[in-house]
């Protein structure tokens, strides 16, 4: 068997004399303590493998370039467990068994051979290089915090000169620019503010200084603000700056990205993620909760309902969605968000039409749940709700006097007797005797009979009575 060794010199050729130490793979480390043993295990072969050893099989290291070299030469190559084993026992032993070649030597073309490295993969694909996107989007927030808290300083000292700038000005771009034209407030009357601020809103500024409630201050403290504001308006440049080349830079690297949730939303994403190609690995159910971690561990931690958006929830379409809708439209646009990264990390196409296209699904599908609350709930909810056309219908009312006077026009007896009067007479219906009598006839006809009976029972009895004292 021939072994290819690959070093940063090239590549060294052996054979294996005893091919029966491969089969004791755990014990195959100790044949390469020494050179000696492993010149034994080893026979070097400096020239070009003859023809009559072309038929003994190749261990390699790489499965790939076995599949390139039996293709090329013929050669049947072997890759296993116990060839990664004797790799690494020709490595321990280098330097005895490749002669002509000095350690200090091997350790330079190692070094050189690890920057040509790294400098071809850096060089491997410029535009695909996302570190400028994790850079940038980082210094963007840090730049937000910077003004925020200098323009916070900005109202805050200058307020104490004139208080009122503060709440007529709400822009704060432009506020620092009329404090750095003004400087004292006494100026204001000179200044020509028309550049800055509308027509309206100067002569409100005019108008407040002439009244201002502010304290005096020293031309030092003037000239410290004013560098200050300096500072906030260079900064405020600077950040439009950087987020034009951050924008340019998403639509070179992650063009399909962009289109779905815009370029802050796709940086920050792929900031978090570390790299496109680590966000590209993650799940769309990841990415949908990408940033909300904390939340997420905390929700599984008390057993509550875990978070439905984290950093999506900045994008267009999340933001455009009602409450109740909030929780569908960031699970789809994150599944589209994960197809698209990975059309991006992975494809050779660099332009955005898979986004725009499902962009273009989400946004049907956005508008479909909006207009379905909208929809009737009886029959099949395809048909829009229809409303009965408004006709105008005057009805004149007429003053009706009566209620105006609490006292009866009429008495109360009077008023009872002409009821009376109005009710119609009823007249009863005679009832017609039938020849066969009713249930309730027969019975009263039943309980008359056994009447006469009895009666005629006692008669009798009282004329019996009445003859037996007669008699006596």
């Amino acid at each position: 068997m021939l072994v290819l060794f690959e070093t940063a010199a090239g590549y060294a050729i052996f054979k294996v004399l005893d091919e029966q130490k491969l089969q004791q793979v755990d014990c195959l480390w100790k044949e390469f303590e020494t050179p000696e043993k492993a010149n034994k295990i080893l026979k070097k072969v400096l020239k070009k493998v003859v023809a009559k050893e072309a038929h003994e099989q190749l261990a390699i290291t790489d499965a790939k370039l076995g599949g390139v070299i039996r293709e090329k030469l013929n050669l049947s190559c072997v890759h296993s467990p116990a060839v990664a084993e004797l790799m690494r026992g020709i490595r321990n032993q280098m330097e005895g068994l490749i002669t002509g070649l000095p350690p200090r030597e091997i350790s330079a073309m190692s070094l050189g051979l690890a920057h040509s490295l790294s400098r071809y993969k850096l060089k491997f694909s410029p535009d695909k290089v996302d570190t400028m996107i994790v850079q940038a989007i980082s210094l963007l927030d840090d730049l937000d915090k910077e003004l925020n808290n200098y323009i916070m300083r900005c109202r805050e000292w200058y307020g104490w000169h004139f208080p009122e700038l503060g709440k007529i000005i709400t822009d704060n771009l432009a506020y620092c620019k009329s404090v750095r034209k003004i400087g004292d407030r006494t100026n204001v009357a000179s200044t020509d503010l028309s550049e800055l601020l509308p027509e309206e809103v100067e002569a409100e500024v005019k108008l407040a200084a002439e009244i201002s409630m502010g304290t005096e201050v020293s031309e030092e403290d003037i000239s410290n603000i004013l560098h200050l504001c300096d500072q906030v308006i260079e900064i405020s440049e600077y950040r439009a700056q950087l987020y034009d080349y951050l924008k340019n830079r998403m639509m070179a690297i992650a063009p399909n990205l962009t289109v779905m949730v815009g370029e802050l939303v796709g940086a920050r994403l792929i900031s978090h993620a570390g790299s496109l190609l680590n966000l590209a690995k993650h799940p769309a159910s990841t990415v949908q909760i990408l940033g909300a971690e904390k939340a997420l561990f905390r929700a599984l931690k008390t057993r509550r309902d875990t978070p439905k958006y984290g950093l999506i929830y900045h994008a267009s379409l999340v933001g455009q969605t009602t409450a109740k809708n909030k929780g569908k439209i960031s699970r789809m646009l994150a599944a589209k968000t994960a197809l698209a990264v990975r059309y991006d990390a992975l494809g050779e196409d660099t332009n955005a039409e898979m986004g725009v296209e499902n962009r273009a699904k989400l946004e049907a599908r956005l508008r479909h749940l909006e207009e379905k609350g909208m929809r009737r709930i009886s029959g099949s909810g395809k048909a829009l709700a229809r409303t009965d056309k408004y006709q105008h219908k005057s009805d004149i009312k007429v003053y009706d006097p009566s209620g105006d006077s609490t006292i009866p026009t009429v008495s109360r007896k009077r008023k009872m007797e002409e009821e009376e009067e109005d009710k119609p007479v009823e007249i009863k219906a005679k009832k017609i005797k039938t020849e066969t009598p009713t249930e309730g006839e027969a019975r009263l006809a039943c309980d008359g009979l056994c009447l006469s009976n009895t009666t005629e029972k006692k008669k009798k009895k009282k004329k019996k009575k009445v003859k037996e004292e007669e008699g006596e």
